[in-house]
């Protein structure tokens, strides 16, 4: 009777800490203004990343209350210096952590300024459903108010909610939820500085609480074609900005320095300049891909609109805004230079 009775005991024990174990997430922090630090709480300036993965953790206790927390440092700069190196670095990492039974998500710190495209290129590059979550400040740390702390704690909650798998990645700013494919800065300075202008948010998050309304329909994470594992190097992709009396100055340096594409962000519906749309016509020919976006913020490019694009070589990027459709044509590049095979990509992502 009394084995039973401690084998009862055990049982209960056994099974309850199963109940009470918390996930276990990781926080890869890579710099920005939620890295920052100022010498004022009421003064705008501040130097980006200056504080260490570790002190971004501390300053938000509450979140070991809910997970098993780790961080690692995969870089400290402010997001206006991302690059190549750190985003292949950034998606290695990632990949590999979420590969292990014993990580169930995965948080990323990050500045704003170039939030949308880091995310972006995860979200095209990561094979996995778990959860990855990035979250960014627009004060810093040492700031009157800082945003900070309270969108880390918003950011473990979205990693440690089960309805976040197989999402994709997704941006979590100001109690907002965002996809990696449609989310964009809007403004420089306020707090709710992130919108996703075609869809919408895709969830919120107030004070820890999750809630999702859409889920993202385009290929992305576990479905994606593009594998991290195998690329080391992208390929130079330009980007070129039109405006009223433009020129063909800039398409010939980029032809010049050797760009294997070109996002053109024209006018209206991806429209170009007569001087400007023959340059990039010469250089279609010379085997560079010529993708044509708009200035404009929102909508969708449409191919052969006012633009004859079987006639020059182009190809449209769908509502992809020219720094996302930099990033998809920087990986489809990795694959293919054939022009239906990008545009079908772009129809895909």
């Amino acid at each position: 009777m009394k084995k039973l009775l401690k084998s009862v005991a055990l049982f209960a024990f056994v099974g309850t800490s199963v109940l009470l174990a918390k996930p276990n997430i990781t926080i890869l922090a890579t710099g920005g203004t939620i890295a920052g630090a100022g010498e004022s709480s009421t003064k705008s300036s501040y130097s980006a990343g200056a504080v260490t993965v570790d002190k971004l953790i501390s300053a938000v206790p509450s979140i070991k209350e809910l997970a098993n927390i780790k961080g690692e440092q995969i870089s400290n700069i402010g997001s206006q210096e991302m690059n190549d190196k750190v985003w292949i670095k950034l998606a290695k990492r990632v990949n590999t952590l979420l590969k292990k039974d014993d990580v169930d998500g995965v948080v990323i710190t990050h500045g704003t300024d170039t939030m949308e495209a880091t995310s972006y290129f995860l979200d095209l590059t990561v094979k996995s459903k778990k959860p990855i979550v990035f979250v960014g400040a627009m004060r810093s740390g040492s700031s009157m108010s800082a945003d900070g702390p309270m969108n880390i704690f918003n950011a473990v909650n979205v990693a440690i909610d089960k309805q976040t798998a197989g999402k994709g990645v997704v941006v979590v700013m100001n109690d907002e939820i965002h996809s990696a494919r449609e989310v964009t800065k809007v403004n420089t300075s306020r707090v709710n500085a992130f919108a996703s202008p075609n869809t919408g948010k895709i969830g919120t998050v107030y004070y820890g609480n999750v809630h999702y309304y859409m889920n993202p329909t385009r290929k992305h994470t576990y479905n994606s074609e593009f594998n991290i594992e195998k690329i080391n190097s992208l390929p130079r992709v330009e980007i070129l900005y039109a405006h009223s009396n433009d020129s063909d100055i800039f398409v010939n340096a980029a032809v010049k320095a050797g760009a294997k594409g070109i996002i053109h962000a024209g006018m209206g519906n991806g429209n170009l300049y007569p001087s400007t749309q023959e340059a990039l016509g010469k250089a279609v020919k010379k085997g560079i891909v010529v993708a044509r976006t708009s200035r404009v913020g929102s909508g969708r490019t449409n191919l052969h609109g006012e633009v004859n694009d079987e006639k020059y070589g182009f190809i449209a990027t769908d509502n992809l805004n020219a720094q996302k459709a930099r990033i998809l044509l920087m990986l489809g590049l990795t694959k293919t230079n054939d022009k239906k095979e990008l545009q079908k990509t772009f129809f895909e992502y």
